[in-house]
């Protein structure tokens, strides 16, 4: 069901030999750019007809119109199971604990008596905000983008998720239940590129959708694709690719528990990761023989599940002892990474490279996906080795605010002439001269 990585008898080669080593499903955003370039240039020229065109064409639904009428929105908060609806204005409720600590506030230093620089933290105006809808329903996601882009600050918020044949073209009701119980009232029945393009150009019409300064959310491939060709035009969160879970374990791990993290994952996406990495083969052995009958029992086997866990991006991984899993979770660079060793809390203070780390026994990768308080959008594919999951400082930009007196610039102007002369640029020593009758002071 699982494949096998044997590492152990040989010493880790370093950096991406290492990687190369390590399972990882294949993910190509460059081909599907050039499939997606033509809708989103068309969605550029024809706005909303292009919009309703797709959703025929991909969701097989016949729009009138994309934007979700405020009724719809008010009926599907209004019929949502009740226990559904607490556990979603729980996940919110913890969600904004975290995230409203995450808020930087402004900062002076004084540099020199007379010159200081501020750096002051401003929201983007607008964020487009998307909500996958394709193999499962994910309000959870809908929780994790709003609620950093709301405690930011961002006045401007619209969420696009896919139409849905079997609730007469609107997105999922439990979408849109999330989305009145944040307060979110511009929503677009739009999925894939098409999405993602309508918030990089806006589209015109009593319909239309202003153009965003960022679109943020995760999604299938496409998505990706159409992230990656608007990058320079707006700002986004992540490529994301298919989810990802590791686990580091030693001989102290509950194989029973070990295994339902696995297919908690692969219950995904056929090209979900589930990857585990041990020093103690007999753990290995144990959560083997636990994934047949924990598999059996669920949701999702033959078309998810079992392909995920097969594929190849999926393996047990052996390793020689903890330095060397340590080393090994590093160069993989998970999105969710379980420590579940002996004093787990020391060893997930040693890891370098994850989305997100789950400490011991009681904090399964499921807990993150909805009730952590964390937050669940988080870098694929290795990216965590140089990116961060979606959080508040996401939606905010740093901007530095300089003032200096007559006297502070004086006394630096001979430093600012020479580097600028040393670089060939007198035109930048001329900006300063010009302040002091063209004289160098001190000079």
């Amino acid at each position: 069901m699982i494949s096998r990585i044997d590492l152990r008898g040989n010493a880790l080669p370093e950096g991406a030999a290492l990687r190369d080593l390590l399972p990882r499903a294949e993910f190509d955003v460059e081909a599907a750019l050039e499939k997606v370039r033509p809708i989103c240039e068309d969605v550029h020229h024809r706005g909303t007809a292009a919009l309703i065109e797709y959703a025929e064409k991909f969701d097989g639904v016949t729009l009138e119109r994309v934007r979700v009428p405020a009724e719809a929105l008010a009926e599907a908060l209004e019929q949502l199971d009740p226990q559904v609806r607490a556990a979603l204005e729980e996940s919110i409720r913890r969600a904004r604990i975290v995230h409203r600590e995450q808020r930087r506030s402004e900062h002076t230093t004084q540099v020199v008596p007379g010159g200081t620089v501020t750096e002051k933290w401003v929201p983007v105006e607008r964020v487009g905000l998307y909500a996958p809808g394709g193999r499962s329903v994910y309000p959870s996601s809908v929780v994790m983008n709003v609620v950093p882009a709301q405690e930011a600050g961002v006045e401007s918020i619209a969420l696009a998720s896919p139409p849905q044949k079997e609730f007469g073209g609107l997105p999922h009701p439990t979408i849109l239940a999330a989305c009145a119980l944040l307060g979110v009232d511009e929503v677009y029945a739009v999925g894939g590129a098409q999405a993602v393009a309508m918030f990089a150009y806006g589209t015109s019409g009593p319909d239309g959708c202003a153009p965003a300064n960022m679109v943020t959310g995760p999604g299938n491939i496409w998505v990706a694709a159409a992230k990656r060709y608007f990058t320079g035009r707006i700002g986004i969160d992540t490529e994301a690719g298919p989810t990802e879970i590791a686990v580091l374990a030693d001989e102290t791990a509950d194989p029973a528990h070990v295994a339902a993290d696995l297919i908690s994952q692969a219950e995904h996406d056929p090209m979900a990761a589930a990857v585990l990495v041990t020093d103690c083969a007999a753990l290995a052995d144990a959560v083997e023989r636990e994934l047949e009958p924990q598999v059996a029992a669920t949701k999702h086997v033959e078309d998810r599940i079992k392909p995920a866990l097969a594929g190849k991006q999926s393996a047990i991984v052996l390793v020689d002892g903890l330095e060397q899993g340590l080393k090994v979770v590093d160069a993989y660079g998970a999105e969710h990474l379980e420590i579940q060793t002996a004093d787990a809390a020391a060893v997930a203070g040693r890891v370098r490279n994850a989305g997100a780390i789950f400490v011991g026994p009681y904090a399964p990768v499921s807990l993150g996906d909805y009730c952590a308080g964390s937050n669940h959008v988080l870098p694929t594919g290795g990216c965590a080795c140089h990116s961060s999951g979606l959080s508040v400082q996401s939606f905010l930009r740093g901007i530095h605010i300089v003032d200096y007196t007559r006297d502070a610039l004086a006394e630096v102007t001979h430093h600012v002439v020479a580097l600028a002369e040393a670089e060939d640029l007198p035109a930048h020593g001329a900006a300063l001269k010009a302040r002091f009758g063209w004289q160098v002071p001190g000079q």
